[in-house]
C-alpha cells in the first residue's frame, strides 16, 4: 500500500509540474479579473479612484513582500530521497488514481467546464455562420396608464389645433375637431414597442435599424393607444443609419460619424436617471440626415485600469437634417446646429457636462398666398409647401391662403384654411448638469437647460399678419433635481426627480419639444415629479405627475398622471 502511496504523489507531482506551464496564464486572468471587479466597483460608485488606487499599490506591497519571503525560505525537495522514481505505472494504480480523482472534482467545477465548452462551442466547428454572430438583437416594451384632468376654470373652444384644421382643408371642415380638448377629462392605456437591430460590418463600422409603434405623422411619440376595436398597431422605421466609430489605444471614442435616421446627436442633458432635458427636444425624437462628433482626451490614462482616470474631455459635434423635401418648391426646410461641450471628472467622482449648441432653422416660416382672392383653390405650389408637416400648438401661426369664396354670410373670402410658423428659429441652447457621488450608492444630480430663439423679428412677424403686433416670448428654461440610483434597472434600486420648466411661446420650434407636458407644444410653464423602482433585472416601474399651464392667453391648465411598467431586452 505504501508503495501505491509513493506511485501516487509521484504522478500527482506530474500533474502540478504541467500546471506550473500555465501558471503565468492564470496570473494574468486573476490580474485582470481584480483589475476589472476594482473598475465596476468605482464605475458603481461604491469606492472612489482614490481608494482603488490605494488597493492595488497595498496589493503590489503585499505581493513583493511574499515574493522576497519566498525566496529567502530553502527550497523544499519535491520527492524525499528514500522514495523510488519509476518509469512504469501499473493500470491498476492508473485505475485507483482516476477514482480520487473522479471522486474529489467537486460539481461546481464540472458545472463550469461544461458552460465554457458550451459558450465556446467545443467539438462544434462552425456550428453558427460567422455573420450571425455579428448581429446584436435588442428592445423594450413600456405598458403607460395615462390620467388626463383639465382645470375646473378652463375655457371650452378656447385654443385653435391647427394641425387638425390643415389636415381637414380649412376651419369650416375642422368643425369641432379644429379646436383643443381643454374641458374634457381623458383616461387612455398606451403601449410603446421597440426593436432594434444592431450589425457590425466591419471594425468601427456597423449598421442599425429600430422598428417602433406610433403614428407616423407624429415624430415625438412613439406610443400606441389601446383601444381600437382589435385593429392592429402601426409598427414603422423608426432608425436606420450607418454609424462609424474611431477609437485611440486607450478605448478612447474620438470620433463619430452617424447618417440616415439616427438618435440625437446632442447633449441635452441628459444621463443615467433619464433621457435628458425635453425642452428642445423630445426624447422620442429621431433626426433624418447627417452628423458628426470629434471628441478630444484631457489628461493622461490610467496605464493599469485602461481608462482615462478622471473622464475629462471635450467635444464638438455639427449636423445637417433635411426636415420637409418638396418637389414643387426649391425652398426646402432644413435644420443645421453645431455644439461644443466639455465633461469634466473630479477625484471624488462628481462629475460636470456643459453643452453650448446653435440651431438654425431653414425656410421655416409660412409663405402667404399672394394673389388676389388669397385663397387656396388659386395658391401657387410654392406657397402651399411652406405649410407644417407637423406642429402640436402654442407657436405664433400667420394664415397662408383662406378657404375661398363660400355662400355663408359669415365671410366672402372664407376662414383661414392653412397655416403657417410666423417666426424663424434660430435657437441658442446652454446644458449643464452635475452628477455629486457624495452618497454613493446612491447619487445626488442638478441639471439646467436654457434655450432663446435669436431669430425672432418682431417686425417680420407683424408683417405676417398684417400689421398685429404681438409681445415677444422666446426664452425657454428647466432646472431639475435626482437623487437615487443611477439606474432602476435593477430589483430594489429606485430614484426620484422633481423639474420645473417654463417654455414661451415661440423659444422652441413647438413640433418637436416635450410630448407629455400640458400634452405637447410651447406658450406653457408648471412641474414634473416623479420616480423610478426596479421590480427585477430589466422590469421597472414608472411614475410621473406633469402639471402644466399657459404662459399667456386664456387659462388651459392640465394635470397628467403616467403610471408605466417599463422592460428592455
Amino acid at each position: 500500500m505504501a508503495n501505491k502511496k509513493q506511485l501516487m504523489a509521484l504522478v500527482l507531482s506530474g500533474l502540478v509540474g504541467i500546471a506550473h506551464a500555465g501558471e503565468k496564464e492564470e496570473l494574468l486572468k486573476l490580474r485582470n479579473t481584480t483589475t476589472n471587479l476594482i473598475k465596476q466597483l468605482v464605475k458603481s460608485g461604491v469606492i472612489t479612484d482614490k481608494m482603488a488606487e490605494e488597493m492595488i499599490k497595498q496589493a503590489e506591497a503585499d505581493a513583493g513582500k511574499q515574493v522576497a519571503e519566498a525566496k529567502e525560505a530553502p527550497a523544499k525537495e519535491a520527492v524525499p530521497a528514500d522514495e523510488v522514481r519509476v518509469a512504469y505505472v501499473p493500470d491498476f494504480v492508473k485505475d485507483e488514481i482516476r477514482q480520487q480523482v473522479r471522486s474529489e472534482l467537486r460539481e461546481e467545477v464540472v458545472g463550469d467546464v461544461m458552460a465554457k465548452a458550451k459558450n465556446e462551442q467545443w467539438g462544434m466547428p462552425n456550428a453558427l455562420p460567422d455573420w450571425i454572430k455579428r448581429f446584436k438583437l435588442s428592445g423594450d416594451i413600456r405598458l403607460r396608464s395615462q390620467h388626463e384632468f383639465m382645470a375646473d376654470d378652463n375655457t371650452a373652444l378656447s385654443y385653435f389645433d391647427y394641425q387638425s384644421i390643415n389636415d381637414n382643408g380649412g376651419v369650416t371642415n375642422a368643425g369641432l375637431d379644429g379646436f383643443y380638448n381643454s374641458t374634457e377629462d381623458r383616461q387612455r392605456f398606451r403601449e410603446r414597442v421597440r426593436l432594434g437591430v444592431d450589425v457590425n460590418i466591419t471594425e468601427g463600422l456597423k449598421a442599425g435599424v429600430r422598428l417602433a409603434t406610433g403614428n407616423q405623422r407624429d415624430p415625438v411619440s412613439t406610443n400606441q393607444t389601446l383601444g381600437n376595436t382589435g385593429n392592429k398597431y402601426d409598427f414603422t422605421v423608426d432608425r436606420a443609419y450607418l454609424q462609424y466609430d474611431a477609437v485611440n489605444d486607450d478605448k478612447f471614442k474620438w470620433l463619430t460619424l452617424s447618417g440616415g435616421r439616427i438618435k440625437n446627436p446632442w447633449y441635452t442633458g441628459g444621463g443615467e436617471f433619464s433621457g435628458g432635458s425635453e425642452v428642445v427636444w423630445d426624447t422620442d425624437l429621431s433626426f433624418e440626415g447627417f452628423s458628426g462628433t470629434l471628441s478630444h482626451q484631457l489628461g493622461e490614462s490610467d496605464s493599469l485600469m485602461g481608462t482615462n482616470r478622471l473622464n475629462r474631455s471635450v467635444f464638438a459635434t455639427a449636423g445637417a437634417f433635411p426636415l420637409q423635401e418638396s418637389g414643387l418648391s426649391h425652398d426646402d426646410k432644413w435644420l443645421f446646429g453645431g455644439q461644443v461641450g466639455v465633461d469634466w471628472g473630479f477625484a471624488n467622482q462628481d462629475n460636470l457636462k456643459v453643452g453650448l449648441g446653435y440651431f438654425d432653422y431653414v425656410n421655416i416660416e409660412a409663405k402667404p398666398n399672394t394673389s388676389a382672392s388669397g385663397t387656396c383653390d388659386t395658391n401657387t405650389p410654392a406657397n402651399n409647401a411652406s405649410r407644417p408637416e407637423f406642429m402640436q400648438g402654442g407657436n405664433t401661426v400667420a394664415v397662408i391662403c383662406n378657404e375661398g369664396n363660400r355662400d355663408s354670410l359669415a365671410s366672402q373670402t372664407g376662414y383661414p384654411a392653412m397655416y403657417g410658423l410666423a417666426s424663424d428659429f434660430n435657437i441658442v441652447n446652454l446644458n449643464a448638469s452635475y452628477d455629486m457621488a457624495l452618497f454613493a450608492p446612491y447619487h445626488a444630480r442638478l441639471s439646467g437647460d436654457f434655450a432663446k430663439n435669436i431669430g425672432f423679428d418682431s417686425a417680420a412677424v407683424s408683417k405676417l399678419l398684417n400689421g398685429t403686433v404681438i409681445d415677444e416670448q422666446t426664452n425657454a428654461w428647466q432646472i431639475r433635481a435626482d437623487f437615487g440610483w443611477p439606474r432602476a434597472e435593477v430589483a430594489g434600486h429606485w430614484n426620484v426627480f422633481a423639474a420645473y420648466k417654463r417654455v414661451e411661446r415661440d423659444a422652441v420650434l413647438d413640433a418637436f419639444t416635450d410630448s407629455d407636458f400640458h400634452l405637447g407644444g410651447t406658450n406653457t410653464k408648471g412641474w414634473v415629479i416623479g420616480g423610478n423602482y426596479g421590480l427585477m433585472k430589466n422590469t421597472w416601474l414608472t411614475g410621473r405627475w406633469l402639471t402644466a399651464d399657459m404662459v399667456t392667453g386664456p387659462p388651459f391648465g392640465v394635470d397628467v398622471l403616467q403610471l408605466d411598467v417599463n422592460t428592455q431586452f
